[in-house]
């Protein structure tokens, strides 16, 4: 190996980890976002959620999938406490709505809203999230009204 290779191989290996790191960041800064936990009597459950907060977003949410994990779903965050409605038009599964205060108190729960469906579903009042999970897992997991979600979200909003 020539002097200069020699001087030059601590450097590439230095750069390459610098490129890993770097690249990791904003994934780490993502998996906040993604980590979503529902406190309630029957214990916490987490979920590994997608964060909605344009109106384009929230406006497609979870339209045309297929399918959901048990453990995955869709945060809506409007930003500031208003009531919000939502509908099922092109959303092929059903879902849980947990409407969700500023603090993040859950206000209501709509279960099992029915694929398709473009009947009006309202919050019960002023809330800034909403989190849509698969119908019926909410009551599978215990979970209602008044019960507390923590996200990075949440916690910044309080």
């Amino acid at each position: 190996m020539s002097p200069i290779a020699r001087v030059l191989q601590p450097l590439r290996s230095l750069a390459a980890s610098a490129a890993i790191v770097l690249v990791s960041l904003p994934l780490a800064a993502c998996s906040d976002e993604a980590r979503l936990v529902v406190h309630s009597d029957s214990g916490e459950h987490a979920f590994t959620v997608e964060v909605v907060d344009t109106p384009q977003a929230r406006a497609q949410g979870l339209m045309y999938r297929q399918e959901l994990a048990d453990d995955a779903g869709m945060l809506f965050d409007f930003k500031e406490e208003r009531p919000v409605s939502f509908w099922m038009r092109n959303t092929y599964i059903p879902l849980d709505m947990l409407f969700i205060q500023a603090d993040g108190e859950i206000s209501n729960i709509h279960v099992n809203a029915r694929p398709h469906d473009t009947t009006s579903i309202p919050s019960d009042g002023p809330v800034q999230f909403v989190l849509e999970i698969p119908g019926g897992r909410s009551v599978e997991l215990g979970i209602k009204a008044g019960d507390t979600v923590q996200h990075a979200r949440i916690t910044a909003a309080q």
